[in-house]
């Protein structure tokens, strides 16, 4: 029997989908490309904009193609279940509720098959939360997986401690995931979970993202631990308190920035990455500008750059002067050259460092890939690596993409 798993979207999807691969696979099933005539393909769709509901479309329209029995989870479909149930050769909809019964029906109903934890390359993913609790105004998505739900501490630590004997990296995840443990009784936070963590057998714990004002001084210290990767993905949105309001965020520029600096002062190294929307509705030169302005005078490592794209069934998508496509691309393509230059100056500030890296592939002639504690990537040649260490890298240049490193004899006896 051979199966298909397709996935878009964040890692919450990633770590879901690779799941689905995983007990597919222990269940007897063969896990192949689309074009190899799978009989059952798996889709796990995503709707954060409008091009994620045309590649959800696309990809069940390819798997029809392919013949295969289709099944169909994840945002798209959680918001679209009518229009995605009669689409040509979907056979089930899955609901974000259902997906983990359904994961556990996959692995032959085995008691505690669905472990959230799973591979991603050379690191694993843990799910530990899943929803959100806020109202952004452009945001869909806490339609889609309903409110705040974290996994109790015991059951995090018992599969940390699994995945430790086959991964040295685990990145915690989470579709809010600075909410984690506000829910659970007793109340637990995301630095408590960290902090146990720690005393597990893990060798390097990564937080995926977090909002500015769920990063409180407890976490800070804990991202100067050695085994905590020192790197946060902060999202800003805008730098306009105008249009922040009109987002509906719950902090202003000024917050934001005298956080960031205040991490960066305690976190030397540290890298920031943030999510920017560009062309949000009304959304004029001066609030572009302000935006602009903020993040070139933040210490970021990159950006990632998005169009606003409006989700119907959100308030921002009934707001007058949406903004043309032309105005968002214009801007997009400005900031993205920021984001350029941003981490063009982040990998100069590397060099002549010794870098913890997370190999994640080698090829014959010892040349390794792999990535840092800090996110970047980094190549060197290498004596005995493999996919999975990690390795303490020199790194004596860059290409304008990815760090450049060379093996020491003398950090050789340091790979962990």
């Amino acid at each position: 029997m051979k199966a298909s798993v397709l996935n878009l979207g964040c890692k919450v999807n990633q770590a879901e989908s690779s799941q689905i691969e995983a007990n597919l696979r222990s269940a007897g099933w063969s896990i192949v490309e689309l074009s190899e005539g799978p009989e059952l393909c798996v889709i796990n769709t995503c709707s954060v904009t409008s091009k994620s509901d045309y590649q959800s479309r696309q990809l069940i329209r390819r798997a029809h193609r392919a013949g295969a029995r289709i099944l169909v989870t994840g945002c798209y479909s959680e918001l679209n279940a009518g229009d995605v149930s009669v689409m040509s050769g979907v056979t089930r909809v899955i609901r974000n509720s259902e997906k983990a019964a359904f994961i556990n029906e996959l692995a032959g109903n085995r008691e505690n098959s669905f472990d959230y934890g799973v591979r991603a390359r050379s690191r694993a993913f843990l799910k530990i939360q899943d929803g959100c609790n806020y109202s952004c105004t452009y945001c869909i998505i806490p339609k889609a997986r309903g409110r705040s739900k974290s996994v109790s501490p015991d059951s995090v630590i018992s599969q940390a401690e699994k995945l430790s004997l086959m991964y040295h990296e685990i990145v915690l995840t989470g579709i809010h995931l600075g909410t984690y443990g506000y829910d659970l009784n007793p109340k637990v936070k995301l630095s408590d979970l960290t902090k146990a963590l720690l005393h597990t057998s893990i060798k390097r714990i990564r937080l995926s993202s977090l909002e500015i004002n769920e990063i409180d001084d407890d976490l800070i210290e804990l991202l100067a631990e050695e085994r905590v990767c020192s790197h946060l993905h902060m999202p800003l949105q805008s730098g306009s308190d105008r249009i922040l309001k009109l987002m509906n965020r719950s902090y202003d520029s000024l917050t934001f920035m005298r956080r960031l600096q205040e991490i960066r002062e305690k976190l030397p190294g540290i890298s920031i990455g943030t999510d920017v929307i560009v062309g949000f509705p009304g959304e004029d030169v001066k609030d572009f500008s302000d935006t602009y302005s903020l993040i070139e005078s933040l210490p970021f490592s990159y950006l990632h750059v998005f169009p606003y794209s409006p989700r119907p069934g959100t308030r921002a998508a009934a707001f007058e002067t949406q903004i043309s496509p032309d105005m968002k691309k214009d801007r997009c393509y400005r900031l993205a050259q920021l984001g350029r230059e941003k981490r063009y100056s982040f990998m100069n500030q590397q060099l002549g460092t010794v870098l913890d890296t997370l190999i994640e592939k080698t090829s014959a002639d010892g040349r390794s890939v792999g990535t840092t504690a800090n996110y970047l990537k980094v190549t060197a040649v290498l004596e005995r690596t493999v996919p999975g260490e990690i390795v303490r890298i020199r790194i004596v240049g860059h290409d304008g993409e990815r760090l450049l490193g060379t093996s020491d004899e003398s950090l050789l006896s340091h790979c962990i």
